[in-house]
């Protein structure tokens, strides 16, 4: 049994539904994982490149890296030490973006370039986007991006090298995970509060929208092709849908709260698939459960412990020619889920 609760900005309303044993699914899915050849250097928000080839950062140890399923070959680009980069994307081009986290700047690398010529720096404001958190492209080619310390949300243009700022109200908020709908809008977690952020595209205003309870802490997300806003609550166990729409809210306890307590969920890393289905992983436990969400359903449809442990998943890519999401672990390892189809 898992716990469904459906609310509107007024009125909260708490349902029971019932789900499929954990133990009587039979949907789980296959995990890959390989020892990324740095140790201890926190892999992290690996991203795949029109190549096939899988890009990453180095959190703890400053680097870019490249790793080719088809060769099971790794390969670096280092940076600056300081650099804490925390997030990669790679445009239609090949080219990454990387956000230095520690260094207030964002990173483009040209793999194709000279050694020691590889890294372009822009830098980003100190005073509201000292540490670029996480990035994504538009389909215009901007990139949009979060700062959690700063409490900032912004847009950088590649063309150009400017970069616009909207501090987000509440103080501390945390902007955290980011996705961007079907209009070019930007909808944001903030990870210190119970709120979402929707930056609108055209005006680049911004609209904070609170979560029915006031101890949920969402901190990262997805979007599903009805426009559906999904998040996972780290602090207390839930995954998440907000209807732009409607502005209604429904919530599920995710499989480790319900059986063990908040303690065991913390939910992090997110994605969705073609199917619209919603991963995400557990973090509390040990080892990390990867857990499959069938919206159409209402059910949680697979539950899989991540080999190595994972120690924390902390964000995923799914890539739609494979089938099969791309993680990194603080057990200092790359993974690759194989999802079914």
């Amino acid at each position: 049994m898992y716990k469904l609760i459906t609310s509107s900005l007024g009125l909260l309303t708490i349902s029971l539904a019932f789900a499929q044993p954990l133990h009587a699914q039979d949907n789980q899915v296959s995990i890959q994982e390989w020892v990324v050849p740095w140790e201890n250097s926190r892999p992290r928000d690996p991203f795949v490149s029109p190549d096939g080839k899988v890009w990453f950062v180095g959190q703890r140890s400053h680097y870019a890296a490249v790793f080719d399923p088809q060769t099971e070959g790794f390969s670096r680009i280092d940076m600056d030490d300081g650099t804490g980069p925390h997030n990669l994307i790679v445009d239609g081009d090949g080219i990454i973006w990387y956000a230095g986290n520690r260094a207030a700047h964002i990173g483009r690398i040209d793999p194709d370039a000279a050694a020691g010529e590889q890294i372009t720096k822009y830098p980003t404001p100190e005073d509201t986007a000292a540490d670029p958190h996480t990035l994504i492209e538009a389909d215009n080619g901007m990139i949009w991006f979060t700062s959690q310390s700063s409490n900032g949300i912004g847009r950088f243009n590649p063309d150009t090298g400017a970069v616009e700022i909207l501090t987000v109200p509440t103080p501390k908020a945390r902007p955290y995970g980011i996705d961007l709908d079907d209009n070019g809008n930007a909808w944001v977690v903030l990870l210190g509060t119970n709120k979402l952020a929707k930056v609108d595209a055209q005006s680049f205003t911004m609209t904070e929208i609170t979560m029915p309870r006031d101890a949920a802490r969402p901190r990262r997300m997805a979007i599903t092709s009805d426009g559906s806003i999904w998040y996972v609550d780290y602090a207390e166990g839930y995954l998440g849908r907000y209807d732009p729409a409607s502005s209604k809210f429904e919530e599920w306890q995710t499989p480790g709260r319900q059986a063990e307590g908040i303690r065991g969920s913390g939910p992090y890393a997110m994605a969705v698939d073609a199917k619209d289905r919603l991963w995400f992983v557990e973090t509390f436990p040990d080892p990390n459960r990867f857990i499959g969400f069938d919206p159409a359903k209402g059910t949680f449809i697979s539950v899989t412990d991540v080999p190595s442990g994972g120690g924390t998943v902390r964000h995923m890519y799914f890539d739609q020619n494979t089938n099969s999401i791309w993680f990194g672990t603080d057990t200092n390892n790359l993974g690759r889920a194989q999802l079914p189809d």
